[in-house]
């Protein structure tokens, strides 16, 4: 069980990068709207987007396979729980009774930033990866 829940978990959490690197291709005026509605305008630069759009495919492409892990998690960990800190509010106070601005859609992100922690601390357990079958670890 548990070598499936890894594998599934790292199939769907890569998915996720790529899925939003390509969003960052395909619609270039959403990205800057995120950037500026929760990231403080710093990646509003459209080919700065695409360019971080290629590098989200490939770092989630490196993980959907599990490829060089130990680089991949790292980058991973630093792009889903900076996600998760752009929509904080909406974290601690989803219905927003307390914080204005918030989302209950948004909460999710802390279950992908946690995914990311299990995903890092359990490296060693998944053995259904490229790194294991290229003899990597």
């Amino acid at each position: 069980m548990k070598r499936w829940g890894l594998f599934l978990l790292r199939l769907t959490t890569g998915w996720l990068l790529v899925l939003w690197g390509i969003d960052k291709l395909q619609n270039v005026d959403h990205g800057v709207a995120v950037s500026e509605a929760f990231y403080l305008g710093l990646a509003s630069n459209t080919t700065l987007l695409q360019v971080f759009g290629v590098f989200q495919i490939l770092v989630g492409a490196m993980v959907m396979a599990g490829l060089k892990r130990n680089l991949a998690y790292p980058v991973m960990m630093v792009m889903l729980i900076g996600g998760a800190l752009g929509v904080w509010k909406s974290i601690l106070d989803p219905w927003g009774w307390f914080l204005d601005g918030t989302q209950v859609l948004f909460y999710p992100s802390a279950i992908i930033a946690a995914a990311t922690l299990v995903l890092y601390g359990t490296r060693d357990q998944d053995c259904m990866t490229m790194d294991k079958i290229m003899g990597g670890g």
